[in-house]
């Protein structure tokens, strides 16, 4: 997927997931995010909305805090994430393409420019929340692309959870494999105390693998929905989800 596609992506997702959130009501559980309430869920995407927007907006080259979602509630809330979506869209769609600017991703799933990676981080980000909100509203969930949920999955894997900040550690070596039943992907995760390495490939013997279409796999491995099918090591699959949670 290139940067033009993350964008309509990011620009759909936002639209759901704002139409959910307005006919669940602020006040509506939101069941993958225990505690939190749907008007926590529009305060928290927004802010990241409005925070993704300046790194871009301001060329700002360093990293900076998130700020806080603003004092609304019911419709005004709902109408503030729109505005906040909104914005997020326009700036990335007007930025220079050879913009420079802080990102936290690093190799090996490094984007090819400042842009692609706010682009397709906020895609995906959006994304996930936007499943949160339908899953407060209640009803199917809106469909995810294939190519969409691999890109996820590698993002997920190769991405956030290179960082020195991932919590997903085993105190010995385990090895723990992703497979698409509906798609040409397939990783390699190498679990030891240090932060996780992922390559894109099925390299030596696994202790367990997780299976299932990418979609699936997408929302299990962000911890929304269980995990299609474990084979071996049942551990490896718990050691995620009770460690894999991004904060």
């Amino acid at each position: 997927m290139d940067t033009e596609e993350f964008l309509r992506a990011l620009d759909q997702e936002g639209r759901l997931l704002a139409a959910a959130a307005e006919e669940a009501g602020t006040g509506a559980g939101v069941p993958p995010c225990p505690g939190w309430r749907v008007r926590d869920l529009l305060r928290h995407t927004g802010a990241v909305h409005e925070w993704a927007a300046a790194f871009v907006a301001d060329a700002h080259p360093a990293p900076r805090p998130i700020g806080d979602g603003p004092d609304l509630d019911g419709p005004d809330l709902v109408a503030w994430y729109r505005e906040s979506h909104r914005r997020l869209v326009e700036t990335l769609a007007k930025a220079d393409s050879d913009v420079e600017c802080w990102t936290f991703h690093r190799a090996p799933s490094a984007d090819p420019s400042p842009l692609a990676f706010w682009t397709r981080r906020q895609a995906h980000e959006t994304a996930v929340h936007r499943f949160d909100a339908e899953s407060a509203r209640g009803g199917a969930p809106s469909a995810i692309g294939a190519d969409f949920a691999v890109d996820g999955v590698d993002e997920l894997l190769r991405g956030f959870h290179a960082r020195s900040r991932s919590r997903v550690r085993s105190p010995e070596p385990r090895v723990l494999r992703v497979r698409a039943t509906d798609a040409d992907a397939v990783w390699t995760v190498r679990l030891s105390d240090a932060p996780p390495v992922t390559v894109r490939d099925a390299s030596g013997p696994a202790d367990a693998e997780l299976t299932g279409p990418a979609d699936q796999l997408y929302l299990s491995l962000w911890n929304r929905r269980p995990v299609p099918e474990v084979t071996g090591d049942p551990a490896l699959a718990g050691l995620w989800r009770r460690t894999s949670a991004i904060t």
